[in-house]
């Protein structure tokens, strides 16, 4: 890859062509027109419609987001990604509003070594069809939304948040690399929006856990421990799918069956990474859906993928020491796991949230609040080891 200048650049930014006509939409009815799209199988989620609050701000996205990938496109990467690269801040300049794209050279870097085709990367995110907008059961006061095709997902994170994830990056790419079957999401750009001269917001684009959710009959958000980790499950029947917590998923099991040795195994592998990254907080994201008759059986639809983490790039690490598995055909092998009669879908996500001052006093406070009680606050050694006991106790 060329090394880009180090450093900030500012340039024009060229518009799409389909461009997202209803950013300067003064509809009287804005966010009164949440609806589900009743013809496909999207439960849960909100089109952000012309008349919904957030319909400006995510017309914006897409058009910077465009505008971003176009960049990467017209400029792809030629090598691994330089120091200069990982420390690139490229701001683009639209009507209304500036998009960001930091460390930009090293996601298009990734994102090709994915396998990820930037026409592909451009159209989903682009303006050509609406994103969807998924109200969570989180705490926290992060927004979620989904590409148009639930291929790709994004979240609000905090300034804070960012500088971790722009800060362990090299070491990111340097662990999917020595563990190319990770169960880590697959981060794949992190930009700023700055509307007027309004504050910057931040947020990230990452490989969708549920994906392809057709036939995801249920969603856990795991973390290992018991406090609020309860969510009111929705009336049978009901359209509206929750991410459910770990209370929810007492009595059950993951039946993987031969493929359980190598859960537990990239468990470790993936939580003693996340530990000397000194991070918390972040959850093994779990669905599930029945197999289909020709998904079944040894074999069956499984082909051996590539001993590497990412194409063209040959491991440091031995074949022995990957942690290698068979992946199933079919988008989105990383994160699918095969058991006797179950697909799951399976990663860990929310991974920026760092063992500070701020979190030590979180921990000192919820000792006090929840005496003999399993809360999430807890150090990256006691929340790495937790997590992983919580796999094997509910694995078979």
């Amino acid at each position: 890859m060329a090394a880009p200048s180090p450093g900030p650049r500012e340039v024009l930014a060229p518009s799409p062509e389909a461009g997202c006509k209803a950013v300067a939409s003064r509809s009287g009815r804005r966010g009164l027109l949440w609806r589900l799209r009743d013809k496909q199988l999207r439960l849960g989620l909100f089109e952000i419609s012309p008349g919904h609050e957030l319909h400006r701000l995510t017309c914006m996205m897409q058009a910077g987001l465009w505008a971003a990938t176009q960049v990467s496109m017209d400029h792809p990467p030629r090598g691994l990604p330089t120091q200069a690269d990982f420390s690139e801040v490229l701001t683009q300049v639209h009507k209304g509003f500036e998009l960001g794209t930091l460390a930009g050279p090293a996601f298009a870097w990734l994102r090709h070594s994915l396998g990820l085709a930037e026409e592909d990367y451009q159209a989903a995110l682009g303006p050509g069809g609406p994103y969807l907008q998924f109200l969570s059961t989180s705490k926290s006061s992060a927004s979620f939304f989904l590409s148009h095709d639930q291929r790709f997902f994004l979240k609000t994170q905090r300034r804070r948040e960012v500088r971790a994830l722009l800060a362990h990056l090299p070491r990111y790419l340097q662990h999917l690399q020595q563990h190319p079957h990770s169960l880590l999401a697959r981060l794949l750009g992190v930009h700023s929006l700055r509307v007027a001269r309004g504050k910057k917001k931040y947020f990230i684009i990452m490989q969708s856990i549920f994906y392809p959710p057709g036939r995801i009959a249920q969603r856990y958000d795991i973390k290992g421990c018991e406090v609020s980790r309860w969510v009111e499950p929705a009336p049978e029947g009901s359209p509206v799918v929750l991410v459910l917590k770990d209370l929810n998923f007492l009595g059950k099991t993951i039946d993987l069956g031969p493929q359980r040795s190598w859960l537990l195994r990239q468990m470790e592998l993936d939580t003693a990474f996340l530990r000397d990254l000194n991070l918390l907080d972040y959850s093994l994201l779990m669905a599930s859906q029945q197999l289909q008759e020709d998904e079944r059986g040894p074999g069956g639809s499984l082909v051996f993928r590539s001993a590497r983490s990412v194409q063209g790039l040959q491991s440091l690490t031995e074949p022995g020491a990957q942690n290698l598995r068979l992946l199933p055909e079919g988008p989105n092998a990383l994160h699918i796991v095969d058991g006797p009669e179950q697909r799951y879908f399976l990663g860990l996500v929310d991974l920026a949230t760092v063992y500070g001052l701020r979190k030590r006093l979180e921990h000192l406070w919820k000792a006090l609040r929840y005496p003999n009680r399993a809360f999430s606050t807890v150090s990256p050694a006691l929340y790495a080891r937790r997590l992983c006991q919580w796999v094997e106790a509910h694995t078979e």
